[in-house]
């Protein structure tokens, strides 16, 4: 038995999935978290074998979610449901860990295949999100689109620099090469192109 923690806003998807992963696979549903901060809770509580969690949730999203995750389980297998896998976002859900990426248009029957799969060991991405982090045409480096990231949440300098373990002149000279990069000429501004690019 399969035993996982569902997170997603989506009172009627996540009811629907709760009802139908059971009946495609091994699966028990331990816990349902409605956002990203219940998403953290239940993990701590439940301790799952996979957590499957949106990634566009309100508040805490699913990213802000599974750093807290993983920073007390690395070990914890994670998969997330997306509309709109954006390269950036999947370049850092990645590097935080997540282990499967999977469209939430896709049948229960096929995600509950990858609940196996991640179970397993082993990682998923759906082909189409594969396809769309090769086609990244972004020019900003991972670090320049963390602070236009932390920008778009109406940061200041000091907080991002606080908020990524940074210096604040280093956080400047990421936002002045985004600025020159995109052309614009504010911060706020090269967030709203890298955003409006889906690069964010």
């Amino acid at each position: 038995m399969i035993r996982i923690v569902l997170a997603d806003d989506e009172a009627l998807l996540r009811s629907a999935l709760s009802a139908l992963l059971p009946m495609k696979a091994d699966i028990e549903v331990i816990a349902e978290a409605a956002d990203g901060a219940e998403a953290v809770e239940a993990v701590r509580e439940h301790r799952p074998d996979v957590l499957v969690i949106d990634l566009e949730m309100p508040g805490t999203d699913g990213l802000a979610a599974v750093e807290r995750i993983r920073a007390d389980r690395p070990e914890q297998a994670i998969l997330m449901l997306t509309r709109h896998a954006r390269p950036g976002v999947l370049r850092r859900a990645l590097k935080l860990g997540v282990r499967g990426f999977v469209s939430k248009s896709a049948h229960p029957a096929a995600i509950a295949a990858v609940i196996e799969t991640l179970h397993a060991g082993k990682r998923w991405i759906d082909p189409e999100i594969s396809a769309l982090a090769v086609l990244d045409d972004s020019p900003l480096t991972d670090r320049e689109l963390d602070v236009l990231r932390e920008t778009l949440a109406g940061c200041s300098v000091a907080e991002i620099a606080a908020r990524l373990h940074l210096a604040e002149g280093t956080v400047r000279n990421y936002l002045s090469n985004a600025m020159h990069k995109t052309q614009t000429r504010n911060r706020r501004e090269a967030a709203r192109y890298a955003r409006a690019r889906e690069w964010l």
